[in-house]
C-alpha cells in the first residue's frame, strides 16, 4: 500500500491565498492509495475519498504541537508512507524530522519563496529533498533541490476567450498578498508612465493584508491610488475567493507580477489565456520566443511600461494566440499533474 503523508496549513478551496493546495492533494491522491493530510486548519469533504484529514489547531502552540506530533507519529506507524511533504512551511517539516527521518521515510519541502530564514537553513539539513519551481525560486543554494513546476490545476482556469480591448482602457490586473516585495507601487508608477506615452491603460490590484507589514503597505497603495493623478487609472480592492477567481482573470487584458519570488498567479492567468509579464528569472522558460517580450527589470517601472504598451499594441486575436501558447507551457511544465508525477517518483529513488 503506498502511502503519502502531507503537511499543509489549510485545505480549503475558496481560501485567497492558500485554496490551491487542494488540487495538489488531490492530484497526489489520483497516484498512491491513501494520502494523510496534517493541517492546521481544514474544511470537510473537499478531498478524494482516499484521503484523510487530520486538522491540528488548538488555542495555543503547545496544544498545536502537541496534537501534531500526535497526528504524525500515528501517520508513520506500519504501513510506512513512501514519503512525507512539508508544504511551504519548513517550521511544520523541521518539527517533523526526528520522527520521519527514524523511520527511514523520505522527508520533502515544498517551498517557493524569497524568505531564507534560519528555520528554512535548518529545514535543508534534516530534509532529504527540497522541492521548488525551479532552483532558481528556492531562497538557498543546495543540492538537493529539484524543480518540479508550480502545480497549478489547469482544470480550474480554463482558456478565457479574448474580450474585445476597443473603446475601453487597457486593463492591467495584479493579485495576491499587500507585500512591499510584490513593488505594487511601481507597477501603478509604470501604468502612469505608458499613460503619459499617450495609452488609455488601468491597473486594478486586489488581494489580502495581514496585520502589521502588510496592512501598512496596503494603506499606503490606498493613499497613492487616491491621488487626483492617479485616481482615474489605479484601484485596490480587497481579496477575491479563489472559486471567483477565473472572471477576473478574464476581464484583463494582461495580468502582471514584480514579486522576488514566481508568483503563482502568472501561471493561473496563463492557464487562463492571458497574456502575462513578470520580473522573475525563473519565468524564463515559460515565456521563451515569444514577442513583444514579456519580461521586464524588476525596479525600473519605465520596462514595466514598455511591455504594456507592446502588448497593447496588438491585436486581440494577436494576445489571445500568445496567450493560447502559455496555457500549453502551464499544461506541460506547471500542472499539478506534472508536480504530482515528480514528487511520487522522487519517493521511488
Amino acid at each position: 500500500m503506498r502511502r503519502i503523508v502531507f503537511i499543509t496549513q489549510v485545505v480549503d478551496p475558496t481560501d485567497a491565498n492558500l485554496g490551491a493546495t487542494r488540487a495538489k492533494i488531490a492530484a497526489l491522491a489520483r497516484r498512491v492509495d491513501e494520502v494523510a493530510v496534517l493541517c492546521d486548519r481544514g474544511i470537510e469533504g473537499v478531498l478524494p475519498d482516499n484521503c484523510r484529514v487530520h486538522v491540528f489547531g488548538a488555542r495555543t502552540r503547545p496544544q498545536r504541537a502537541a496534537r501534531y506530533i500526535s497526528a504524525l507519529r500515528k501517520e508513520l506507524r506500519d504501513p510506512k508512507p513512501v514519503a512525507v511533504v512539508g508544504h511551504m512551511v519548513p517550521l511544520y517539516t523541521l518539527v517533523a524530522a526526528p520522527f520521519v527521518r527514524a523511520k527511514r521515510v523520505p522527508l520533502m519541502l515544498w517551498y517557493t519563496h524569497w524568505k531564507g530564514h534560519i528555520v528554512l537553513r535548518l529545514a535543508i539539513v534534516a530534509c532529504t529533498h527540497l522541492l521548488s519551481l525551479d532552483v532558481r525560486s528556492f531562497p538557498l543554494r543546495s543540492r538537493k533541490v529539484h524543480a518540479i513546476g508550480h502545480g497549478i490545476d489547469v482544470n480550474e482556469f480554463p482558456c478565457q476567450p479574448s474580450v474585445p480591448a476597443a473603446g475601453r482602457p487597457f486593463r492591467v490586473m495584479s493579485l495576491g498578498r499587500y507585500s512591499p516585495p510584490k513593488k505594487l507601487d511601481e507597477m501603478v508608477e509604470g501604468v502612469r508612465i505608458a499613460r503619459d506615452r499617450g495609452l488609455d491603460v488601468r491597473i486594478d490590484l486586489y488581494g489580502t493584508a495581514s496585520p502589521g507589514l502588510e496592512s501598512s503597505y496596503k494603506r499606503e497603495l490606498e493613499k497613492l491610488v487616491a491621488r487626483p493623478e492617479y485616481k482615474a487609472f489605479a484601484s485596490v480592492y480587497g481579496p477575491i475567493p479563489r472559486t471567483e477567481l477565473p472572471p477576473v482573470y478574464a476581464n484583463a487584458d494582461i495580468v502582471a507580477s514584480d514579486f522576488i519570488s514566481p508568483d503563482k498567479i502568472v501561471l493561473e492567468a496563463c492557464s487562463s489565456c492571458r497574456p502575462v509579464i513578470a520580473s522573475h528569472e525563473s519565468f524564463d522558460t515559460l515565456f521563451v520566443g515569444i514577442e513583444p517580450p514579456l519580461a521586464f527589470v524588476r525596479g525600473r517601472p519605465e520596462t514595466f511600461a514598455d511591455r504594456i504598451e507592446a502588448l497593447a499594441a496588438l491585436s486581440d486575436d494577436a494576445r489571445h494566440t500568445i496567450g493560447e501558447t502559455l496555457r500549453e507551457r502551464v499544461r506541460t511544465q506547471h500542472s499539478v499533474e506534472t508536480w504530482a508525477g515528480a514528487i511520487v517518483r522522487l519517493s521511488e529513488r
